[in-house]
């Protein structure tokens, strides 16, 4: 025979309150409610951090969010993450002068670290997560005089940290990117990577100079840049664009680089389906941020708007 309903446990839960926050008691037919335990952003942070973000400068970026966002809670308990708690931290954030992109940011990191917690049972309701609207933001790149001071005063700190710097600017691709390539991965002149941002691999021809950094690096390591500490070359970054006087421009960050390629390529003509190829763009509208950098792309118009102004011959 199998149980009665009497001596059954079944899941019922309903909302309570500790701290100001939701809470959940599972009832069962013998012993009556009991509390299910709540756990903290930091505890689901240690939980999961290595399973939902690979090594690297993006995980120790996410690291602080949550550790953030967690301070902000209070370090409290919690089995349900609700709609107010989400506004509160919002909030919060906006009063310590965030901006919607920055917010963006570090909701994704804690949407993506909650979904798995719900997919584990450790919390058991997510509230729905909304993007902020951004502004469009001024596109920095470097102009060809602000590199070449730039990259000779990082090469007085590390060659390695040059040959780095001139694979991204001529292949716009991300640091993780170029940190993950192996040896395999280049040849006969071009660079394939296979773990992007997007999902898709994409491959692209190589420039000499670009070449010779590759070529210059040790054989006896996983890939050309597979050593490179993502911490240490932003503080040498750092160092050298503070002492070639580009210190107070906060948009000069490693990530200039690749924008500085975008720009080179749109700016010479390069068609932005080929751009968006090239960078593994996920969507058009992405690449098109560049469009009005290119010399070619309103100019075409004018001769076709000329030519339609001109009287035609009667009878024609």
């Amino acid at each position: 025979m199998g149980q009665s309903r009497n001596e059954a446990d079944y899941s019922h839960y309903v909302s309570g309150s500790a701290s100001g926050y939701n809470v959940h008691y599972k009832f069962s037919a013998n012993s009556g409610p009991k509390l299910v335990r709540g756990i903290t952003l930091g505890a689901l942070m240690r939980r999961y951090g290595d399973i939902l973000w690979e090594p690297g400068f993006h995980k120790y970026n996410v690291t602080a969010f949550i550790a953030e966002l967690d301070a902000l809670l209070g370090g409290a308990e919690f089995s349900t993450f609700t709609d107010q708690m989400l506004d509160d931290l919002i909030g919060a954030l906006r009063k310590r002068g965030n901006s919607n992109a920055t917010i963006n940011r570090k909701m994704a990191a804690l949407s993506k670290l909650l979904r798995k917690a719900c997919k584990m049972g450790e919390v058991h309701s997510l509230p729905e997560f909304r993007r902020q609207k951004e502004r469009a933001g001024r596109i920095r790149f470097l102009e060809a005089d602000e590199e070449a001071r730039l990259f000779s005063a990082i090469a007085d700190k590390s060659e390695h940290y040059e040959h780095l710097c001139i694979f991204l600017v001529d292949t716009g691709a991300r640091i993780g990117e170029a940190i993950r390539l192996r040896w395999g991965d280049v040849v006969n002149g071009r660079a394939t990577f296979w773990i992007t941002k997007s999902g898709r691999s994409r491959s692209v021809p190589l420039t000499r100079r670009a070449l010779a950094a590759v070529e210059a690096e040790d054989r006896s390591k996983p890939g050309p840049f597979s050593d490179v500490d993502q911490p240490q070359f932003r503080a040498a970054w750092n160092k050298a664009k503070l002492e070639v006087g580009l210190g107070e421009d906060s948009d000069v960050v490693p990530h200039v680089l690749r924008h500085t390629c975008a720009s080179r390529l749109v700016r010479g003509g390069v068609d932005m389906r080929r751009v968006q190829t090239w960078l593994g763009h996920q969507t058009l509208a992405m690449t098109m941020r560049y469009a009005h950098l290119s010399p070619y792309d309103l100019d075409m118009c004018v001769p076709v708007l000329e030519d339609a102004a001109k009287p035609k011959p009667r009878g024609t």
